[in-house]
């Protein structure tokens, strides 16, 4: 088995294992068979559990991100009709993606046991996947403000805003049914919307 071959199975492995068991209860041991491999060849490609957490992470968080950074891409770039466009891509970017599911499992178990997780390995996530996909929407928004149809002086902070306003709380359906995902979108861009329209 090649290098980079042997790479990807420890990280594909490791990223159903840390997915399913959270990076405190994770065990190199069940990682290295699940990947196929040995302990020794994770060791000699990650150094650690910290390491190895801290790569799966941001190789994870970097592949979503390309994926979401493609919808900012072919829902923002040409703007017909504001609220309406905003909508479209909000719910293209908040639809689930089957292929992730996993990704999505690591960042449950990371937010609920971020005391325990190296702050590196935080840091790195954020930068590969939130931030990155956080900036491109910010300069889509302040082109939208160079043209008139937004009006704000922080970019980064209406990202920010706009993301919260569509997300919803995940609080407000425990126990309950979900939310319907296109009027939380909808009454989120219509909330972002009379902060920000130009």
């Amino acid at each position: 088995m090649a290098r980079s071959s042997k790479r990807q199975d420890v990280l594909a492995g490791a990223l159903t294992v840390f997915a399913r068991d959270g990076y405190a209860r994770a065990s190199i041991d069940v990682i290295a068979a699940e990947a196929g491999v040995s302990t020794r060849t994770l060791y000699n490609h990650f150094g650690d559990k910290a390491g190895l957490f801290q790569a799966v992470i941001q190789e994870s968080a970097t592949r979503v991100a390309a994926a979401q950074l493609a919808i900012v891409e072919s829902h923002l770039t040409e703007i017909t009709d504001l609220e309406s466009d905003l909508v479209a891509f909000g719910i293209a970017w908040r639809t689930p993606i089957p292929d992730f599911a996993e990704h999505w499992a690591l960042v449950r178990q990371v937010n609920a046991e971020a005391g325990h997780i190296p702050e590196d390995a935080i840091d790195a996530w954020q930068e590969a996947g939130p931030l990155a996909v956080q900036r491109a929407i910010a300069d889509r928004f302040a082109a939208f403000a160079a043209d008139g149809l937004l009006r704000l002086d922080d970019p980064v902070r209406a990202a920010l805003h706009f993301a919260l306003l569509i997300s919803g709380s995940n609080l407000s359906y425990r126990g309950g049914p979900k939310p319907d995902l296109a009027d939380t979108v909808t009454t989120g861009v219509h909330a972002f919307l009379h902060g920000y329209a130009g």
